[in-house]
């Protein structure tokens, strides 16, 4: 298994899998285990069927009992549109086959819409953990927009039988203010009636992207994301992979200060290397206490490498999964989950230890 995680990371195979971290010990973090719900979660102020529901998605799938968790996400019909999202692979217009592909991939879970889930939950709910995704950015409006807005209530998660819901709050804009009371508020409630909560924390702002770069993957500003989103009691936080950092001092300036910092953020906490960068956002996650899943990304040329890559960073960093959605659907069913067995090999693998 590890020869073939070696040969998928080609050149960067060393400096990815032997990388010892010099930043947050390993030591100071809650990491990934066979009990993580009883050592971590226990203790804290989740009620006994949030419990359940949290056991019920760590102890599905091929990663079931390991910490780790293996997700497919495919609310792109809406984020996304569905003819963009599904035009390459027809067939996932169709609910059933979305849920098909998490249970033939092995997954822990599959998170989308209510419409997908809610259209097969009698056939499908006990068999693999729902995620309904509770706000979407719709993409339809003239001139696009980006908001993300309420698309159905908490109590109908709950009645198709859901083990999570899901939300995103776009940190950085206009609306997040609002976001932020919304999912909130919807977080206390889905723990009131038994679920758990799963927070995408993504940035959106065009002040972001300075002289060419794009912060939006900043390791200090995504880790502060992270950070706002554990602070509203999500159990699992979703996070694009870091590919750069210094985002706050990149966007502040004398006349337009922004955010605060600290230089032991980049000399002391961080380093260039893409496995300290995630370790920072785990920090972010209460050392860990909230799990990190990175997001797998579009897909593209070199979906396979890309995935096992974006895996090797996450799990060596402390993080505890992968919510892989466009780079499984958006082909072959068998070759959809020929890709999440690939990334769930390196959670299975023991030679891929943290850094």
């Amino acid at each position: 298994m590890i020869d073939r995680i070696a040969q998928y990371l080609g050149a960067e195979a060393s400096s990815l899998l032997e990388h010892q971290s010099k930043t947050i010990s390993k030591e100071h973090l809650h990491l990934p285990g066979p009990d993580f719900v009883d050592n971590v979660w226990a203790a804290s102020d989740r009620p006994i069927p949030v419990l359940r529901s949290l056991q019920a998605l760590y102890g599905t799938g091929r990663l079931a009992n390991t910490g780790y968790l293996s997700i497919l996400p495919v609310d792109q019909g809406i984020e996304h549109a569905a003819g963009a999202s599904f035009a390459k692979n027809p067939i996932y217009f169709d609910p059933e086959n979305i849920v098909k592909l998490a249970i033939e991939g092995g997954c822990n879970a599959v998170a989308s819409t209510y419409g997908v889930l809610g259209a097969v939950a009698r056939k499908y709910a006990h068999k693999i953990p729902f995620v309904v995704k509770i706000n979407h950015n719709e993409f339809l409006s003239y001139p696009n927009t980006y908001d993300q807005i309420m698309f159905g209530t908490l109590r109908e998660a709950y009645e198709m039988g859901a083990a999570a819901v899901g939300a995103t709050i776009y940190f950085g804009s206009e609306e997040s203010n609002r976001q932020i009371v919304q999912v909130a508020e919807a977080f206390k409630m889905a723990h009131e009636l038994g679920m758990a909560t799963i927070l995408w924390c993504y940035l959106r702002n065009t002040a972001f992207k300075v002289d060419g770069v794009d912060y939006h993957v900043s390791a200090d500003l995504t880790g502060q994301a992270n950070h706002l989103g554990v602070t509203i009691e999500a159990d699992i936080i979703k996070q694009k992979l870091p590919e750069n950092n210094g985002g706050y001092k990149a966007i502040s300036s004398k006349e337009n200060p922004y955010g605060k910092t600290d230089e032991r953020i980049y000399t002391e906490l961080t380093s260039e290397h893409p496995i300290d960068l995630v370790r920072y956002q785990v920090a972010n996650c209460y050392m860990g206490r909230c799990s990190l899943i990175n997001s797998g990304g579009a897909s593209g040329k070199n979906d396979m490498a890309q995935a096992v890559r974006t895996a090797v960073i996450n799990k060596r960093g402390g993080g505890a999964g992968l919510i892989s959605g466009r780079k499984a659907f958006q082909r072959p069913m068998a070759e959809g989950v020929e890709l999440l067995n690939a990334i769930q090999d390196v959670y299975l693998s023991e030679d891929v230890t943290i850094a």
